[in-house]
């Protein structure tokens, strides 16, 4: 349900590598969600910060994989696909979903979703943390990828021994 984010409280990650990736669509909306994520990761510690762009969110996924695969220990992928008249934003939204979830897995590192999929700019706009807006999803975004790179280095710290 909209507007009832968890608070998620992460442990100090000042040695993480995390990449952010933003599509280029909707660049002032994707400018917002970038300072979120980048507030997020600046607050729990992280010191190398990446900050790259493609062309729309569907080149998301790979990006994700060159950042992950170029040593990133988590990535944040940033964008808005905004429905339009026609079937695209289901094939676009499917496939991005879909890419970056496979991409996680299959590298075996996080990856915090921050991609809108909206019907209005407007609803865009009301998730994208500017002033006023009800939500932050880059924000909730990166704090999911670091609470997700936190769990994994506990388990493998955990379970190494």
């Amino acid at each position: 349900m909209s507007g009832n984010a968890p608070k998620i409280e992460t442990t100090r990650l000042e040695n993480a590598k995390v990449a952010i990736i933003s599509a280029r669509w909707h660049q002032e909306i994707c400018d917002s969600l970038i300072s979120g994520a980048k507030r997020a990761l600046e607050e729990s510690g992280v010191k190398e910060i990446s900050i790259d762009y493609v062309a729309g969110s569907f080149e998301l996924p790979l990006a994700a994989q060159y950042a992950l695969k170029s040593g990133a220990d988590a990535a944040v992928v940033l964008g808005v696909v905004l429905r339009g008249e026609t079937p695209h934003f289901d094939y676009v939204c499917q496939g991005v979903t879909d890419g970056i979830m496979r991409v996680s897995l299959d590298l075996d590192k996080p990856i915090g979703f921050g991609v809108l999929t909206v019907d209005t700019v407007e609803q865009a706009i009301a998730r994208s943390g500017v002033a006023g807006s009800k939500e932050d999803k880059g924000y909730d975004s990166a704090i999911a990828a670091l609470d997700l790179l936190r769990v994994k280095r506990e388990f493998f710290g955990r379970f190494a021994k």
